[in-house]
């Protein structure tokens, strides 16, 4: 059975998450300025899986070998990465690192909606409704409401990448609940992250070559090398073995909790460092967040409920 409600150690694995996928959407901004996106995305998933696999051999890892099981990984690695991380990036072409990931925040939302429907164990109540709604809510105080007001192509364009953004959310969403099955065919965090980025890297690697050609294209300068290394063997290899590890645990629900906390790290990274403006109201948004959070993870409103009984 999964864990309703996360202990100590995977709210650790969480926030350490949420550090690293919010710092893929700064690193992000810089590489689509020299790269196109589906090169972009086949070197992010391809040094992530080169990386796992260096790993694998080194600790002496059980290789994966089943059938059934590769099937699965590569529906995995189209759910989790090919689709979601080319909507990402060819959105981040259009709309800030920060924007980008508030949108993505919409991906509990999916979540507890598609996890409620099809697993028997992630039942969806109230509480999680609630802390749901006033987590998006938070979201919505976060957006630019001019960049919905613009006029012209540039609205019509930034509300496309906008669309994208929230087409990866959903994305992400049908990948975590359908990672769930990993666990019961009894795979190891480990051997779900490795799998599912070498098939998402073996279904991209045609489709780069015949869309984009990479090999036509001019040598990136370092400072987009080092970012798509940190995309890779940080961002993406050590990010989904944090994922599986806290999915197997604490479920579908609980792991896309994330999505709340990755705008804080990633709006302030783009803040820093690219100059986008920080505007008040992130503050208040990511208030409303912090609430949500609570009353989806349960056990504060629990205590709280117990302290005026």
């Amino acid at each position: 059975m999964i864990n309703q409600s996360m202990g100590t150690k995977d709210w650790a694995m969480l926030l350490l998450l949420s550090l690293l996928w919010g710092g893929s959407f700064f690193f992000i901004s810089i590489v689509v300025t020299e790269l196109p996106p589906l090169t972009i995305v086949l070197l992010r998933v391809g040094i992530a899986a080169i990386t796992l696999w260096a790993i694998l051999l080194i600790a002496g890892y059980e290789v994966p070998k089943s059938l059934r099981l590769w099937r699965s990984f590569f529906i995995l690695g189209l759910l989790n990465n090919v689709i979601p991380f080319a909507l990402i990036v060819w959105g981040q072409n259009h709309i800030g690192a920060g924007l980008a990931s508030i949108i993505n925040a919409t991906t509990p939302l999916f979540t507890v909606l598609i996890a409620g429907a099809l697993l028997s164990d992630e039942y969806m109540t109230p509480q999680k409704v609630i802390g749901v709604l006033v987590g998006l809510l938070g979201v919505t105080v976060l957006i630019d409401p001019s960049s919905l007001l613009s006029v012209g192509s540039t609205m019509t364009i930034g509300i496309v990448a906008q669309l994208a953004i929230i087409g990866a959310a959903i994305s992400y969403g049908c990948a975590s609940v359908f990672g769930r099955r990993f666990k019961s065919m009894g795979v190891s965090p480990f051997n779900t992250a490795i799998g599912q980025v070498t098939s998402a890297s073996i279904i991209l690697l045609p489709l780069v070559f015949f869309l984009e050609r990479p090999d036509q294209l001019p040598n990136p300068s370092l400072h987009v090398w080092l970012s798509i290394g940190c995309l890779g063997m940080f961002c993406t290899a050590l990010g989904y073995i944090l994922f599986f590890r806290i999915l197997s645990s604490s479920g579908a629900t609980n792991v896309v909790l994330v999505t709340f906390l990755v705008p804080v790290s990633a709006s302030f990274l783009s803040w820093l460092i690219l100059d986008e403006q920080l505007h008040s109201r992130y503050f208040v948004g990511m208030a409303f967040i912090g609430l949500g959070l609570t009353a989806i993870d349960g056990r504060l409103w629990k205590k709280l409920k117990a302290a005026t009984q």
